[in-house]
């Protein structure tokens, strides 16, 4: 057994999360970790909404609302909308917490301290209109690196690369198209480029990364500037230093604070579970989690912050980058062993976008449609490695033509025969070659499915698992147990149907990463009892260090299938079972259709 460190990006608390949002970071996470837990694994599942950055503070101002609660409100909204997909975190938290402040400050302090953080005097956007400084996410102009016009004061979406807002070409604010005026203010910054030969080492040694992940990040080491920390802003994280920590015009900046996330979640979880330093058997480096492995989930456009600038962030606090120095109190910290990216989800040809009410929030999908058939979908058909298009025509055939009459139609036919003519599991009786192939192909399925799961390739994975039941589909197709009507018959239509039922079995374990609502029904359609398919649970929390309450996600996945075959018991009692999938009637698509254009 080891210490899997699963580490999920931090949706933005600035609205309800839509489909493609959780396809990126939500579901290939929860489908990772639930098989690493069947497996043998000791996993550790953290994340939480990021709540500070100027998107929150220029909404929350429109509103009229504090930016604390505007964050306070979709921190619910998300929370519970990934509690309705079963995402199994061990603790999704929140970054307002004191417990997050502090290993925030903390982190900030041991880069100083090894000096990877200095003071600068720089260029700082202020609106000529209203005198307020302007955030350089809401600063648009052209690109000097590649020319894209649309590039933001903090990045360019087109070619990747950090940027500042005095950088771009034709600088305008995305709030009033006014161009800003730029003056000196004094600022933090991170000593990127004394990570870079550290980076390069790290990247170099690599192995199994997706490509494009692993080039792209590369890629980036060759320009490496310095990068601003602090910014003039009211909402963030105090910075922890005399002179500073009672202003209220800076604070540590969201893209800092926010990557600590996984560090501070991973303490919070421990410090709520009983044990203070278990956190440390995912996290040390140089001590009980030196053999521990971290994967990072998150769309593609996430990638520069989990393969450079956090690694470079947990180098400095470690004491490893051209300045050395020592650990923080913290202890040397474990570097990500592999940052899984997934592409882009787009919607009927078009990208996500929820001001131009391009958007399916997951909300709204839960309230019409069941979380197993969007998790195949996500599964099947997703921006694993390629930007993916969703669309409701290619969603009801997959809903219909692979769940409903592939998997639920097994599930069906075979205990409802089974139930009718022997009322529980029926005994193998002689086997036949055929019964014993299609047993082979379903044993088989743990290893290759196991082993696709843990490289995360989840299409493949899939796929190989619902082989297993188109093959025990064709076995029953072929073998007829309904010809077998008399009763000298009867024990080879026992034998088929015990051989059928045990690869349902086989193929609901293997599904269950999947499919963990349909895994549990299913189990208890065998006859099973106990927990299954553990869910996640949300539980009302006091902050640990006297803020306000909030709620979290977190729930016990010790009890649970175990990722190996279980043997049938001839003689469990068994009932006509209920369909496991909804069909859905051709006419959603036009529905659906009709409900996002009349949203534009």
């Amino acid at each position: 057994m080891s210490h899997v460190l699963a580490a999920v990006a931090w949706p933005y608390a600035n609205g309800p999360r839509h489909i493609g949002h959780v396809s990126g970071f939500g579901v290939p996470s929860d489908v990772f970790s639930r098989y690493m837990r069947m497996a043998g694994h000791d996993v550790l599942m953290v994340s939480g909404t990021d709540e500070h950055g100027t998107p929150i503070q220029v909404q929350a101002d429109a509103e009229g609302v504090t930016p604390r609660e505007l964050a306070d409100r979709y921190n619910r909204v998300i929370v519970e909308d990934l509690h309705g997909l079963g995402l199994s975190y061990d603790l999704f938290t929140r970054t307002t917490t004191g417990n997050h402040y502090a290993v925030v400050q903390e982190l900030f302090s041991g880069l100083l301290d090894n000096g990877y953080i200095v003071r600068k005097t720089t260029l700082g956007a202020i609106s000529p209109s209203t005198g307020r400084t302007l955030p350089d996410r809401y600063i648009e102009g052209t690109c000097p690196i590649c020319g894209y016009e649309s590039a933001r004061g903090d990045q360019c979406d087109n070619c990747g690369n950090q940027l500042d807002p005095e950088q771009l070409v034709n600088p305008r604010s995305r709030i009033n198209g006014e161009t800003p005026e730029f003056v000196e203010t004094e600022h933090f910054f991170l000593d990127l480029p004394a990570f870079a030969e550290a980076l390069a080492t790290w990247l170099d040694a690599r192995e199994g990364w997706r490509p494009n992940v692993l080039k792209f990040s590369r890629n980036l080491l060759d320009d490496l500037q310095p990068r601003a920390i602090t910014r003039d802003l009211e909402w963030g994280v105090p910075i922890p230093l005399e002179g500073w920590r009672e202003r209220n015009d800076k604070r540590i900046y969201v893209w800092f604070d926010a990557v600590i996330g996984y560090l501070s979640a991973s303490i919070e979880w421990a410090r709520r579970t009983g044990d203070p330093e278990a956190w440390r058997q995912w996290w040390s480096a140089d001590g009980q989690g030196k053999d521990a492995n971290a994967y990072y989930f998150m769309g593609k456009d996430n990638i520069v912050f989990h393969s450079v600038i956090w690694p470079a962030l947990l180098l400095g606090y470690s004491g490893a980058g051209d300045k050395a120095g020592e650990p923080g109190r913290l202890g040397k910290l474990n570097l990500p062993t592999e940052v899984v990216s997934s592409e882009y989800l787009t919607m009927e040809g078009r990208k996500f976008s929820s001001s131009r009410r391009v958007v399916i929030y997951v909300r709204d999908f839960l309230e019409r449609y069941d979380a197993d058939a969007l998790r195949y979908f996500i599964a099947a058909a997703g921006p694993e490695s390629n930007d993916t298009d969703f669309t409701w025509a290619e969603f009801v055939r997959r809903n219909n033509d692979e769940l409903v009459a592939g998997w639920g139609n097994l599930v069906n036919r075979s205990i409802s025969m089974a139930a009718k003519n022997f009322g529980a599991v029926p005994e193998a009786v002689e086997l036949t070659d055929a019964d014993r192939e299609l047993l082979a192909v379903a044993e088989a399925g743990f290893a290759t499915v196991g082993d696709l799961i843990g490289r995360h390739r989840q299409k493949a994975a899939i796929g190989e698992a619902m082989r297993v039941v188109a093959e025990a589909n064709k076995y029953l197709s072929e073998q007829a147990p309904w010809q077998l009507k008399d009763e000298a018959s009867k024990p080879r239509m026992g034998t088929i149907l015990h051989v059928a039922l045990q690869v349902v079995r086989d193929a609901n374990t293997l599904l269950t990463p999947f499919l963990p609502h349909s895994a549990q029904n299913v189990h208890e359609l065998l006859g099973g009892t106990g927990v299954h398919a553990p869910m996640p649970s949300i539980v009302e929390v006091e902050d640990l260090d006297g803020g306000p309450g909030y709620p979290v996600l977190m729930g016990d996945y010790t009890a649970g299938a175990r990722w190996e075959r279980v043997p049938l018991v001839a003689g469990t009692p068994l009932a006509a079972p209920k369909p496991v999938f909804r069909k859905l009637d051709p006419s959603v698509v036009d529905e659906e259709l009709a409900r996002l254009e009349a949203a534009e």
